[in-house]
């Protein structure tokens, strides 16, 4: 691409999906979600980007797939089924338990459906946000751009990480320290991070699930020097708010955490895996990576237009 103008004469290249190429100018979404937009007199070439082989990408799966097993490890405590789309609510605690999850089409054209999870939202309090997907087959890039045309603002974004169970049940990792439970504690809620008071709303999502399992590792004093959770669903196991106290960070907690919930997972007959971790947060991807782990899809959060007084 031409950058039109630029000191130079220089070229660039955008790599992502093709949402639109209308009235001289091509739409792109980015597998980070950045929607980018290109005069058509500017392009000099353009090909087709063959997918990662799924070998780099963990276990074989399709976002759909994953999509699916990662929000009946995070269920709202009330929704709403519009056509396709899933509205979910949960007073506010994550954005992914308080956002529209559309798998396909809604029953009626875009611009309605909006206006009816803005209105479901709004009778509940909150703000209406749509998670959509890029960076797999089947994802979600086209709604992407129409939410971004229409004034719908992309707040956060994530990646879905994928891989294999058994080498991570295999670390060598000090497992035995770890306590595991069915349910949730005070003192489990103590070293939690995002719950803030935790109310019936937070207890609800935490324990729901397919066949959820709670890790601690006990403390010299007051809440768990680590915790995480597991949730095992068929062939997967995903691992979900895994904490350690900032002062024992980088000891293995982490990895003995994972490690013990893996194990169990395993006996479940799990044998895949699964993570989201934040695109900022250098220290898990490491520690990810070198168990194995690697990014299968981005997924962003679309926050409704703000109003104006």
């Amino acid at each position: 691409m031409d950058e039109g103008g630029a000191p130079g004469g220089g070229f660039t290249d955008t790599v992502g999906v093709l949402a639109s190429w209308n009235d001289g100018v091509l739409v792109i979404t980015r597998r980070d979600g950045q929607i980018v937009r290109i005069a058509e007199r500017t392009l000099v070439a353009g090909k087709t980007v063959p997918a990662a082989p799924a070998r780099r990408r963990g276990p074989a799966a399709t976002y759909e797939e994953l999509a699916r097993v990662t929000a009946r490890a995070w269920q709202p405590v009330e929704s709403e089924r519009l056509g396709g789309w899933e509205l979910r609510a949960s007073s506010g605690f994550t954005r992914r338990a308080n956002s529209v999850l559309p798998l396909a089409d809604p029953d009626r054209p875009l611009d309605d459906a909006l206006a009816f999870a803005r209105r479901w939202y709004a009778g509940r309090g909150l703000p209406a946000y749509v998670q959509t997907a890029t960076g797999a087959a089947g994802t979600q890039e086209l709604l992407c751009a129409e939410l971004a045309d229409r004034g719908w603002e992309r707040e956060v974004s994530a990646e879905v990480w994928a891989g294999g169970l058994a080498p991570v049940g295999d670390l060598d990792a000090d497992a035995d320290r770890v306590v595991l439970s069915r349910t949730v504690d005070e003192a489990w809620l103590g070293r939690y991070q995002r719950s803030g008071e935790p109310g019936p709303h937070v207890l609800k999502v935490l324990t729901s699930g397919p066949s959820v399992w709670f890790a601690a590792v006990p403390g010299a004093d007051g809440p768990p020097a680590a915790i995480g959770r597991c949730v095992v669903d068929g062939r997967w196991a995903g691992f979900m708010a895994v904490e350690v106290d900032p002062a024992l960070r980088r000891t293995g907690l982490a990895t003995a955490v994972m490690a013990a919930l893996a194990r169990r997972a395993l006996d479940e007959g799990a044998s895949a895996a699964w993570l989201q971790v934040e695109e900022d947060n250098g220290g898990a991807r490491a520690l990810y990576e070198g168990m194995g782990f690697a990014a299968h899809h981005s997924y962003h959060h679309y926050r409704e237009p703000r109003r104006t007084a």
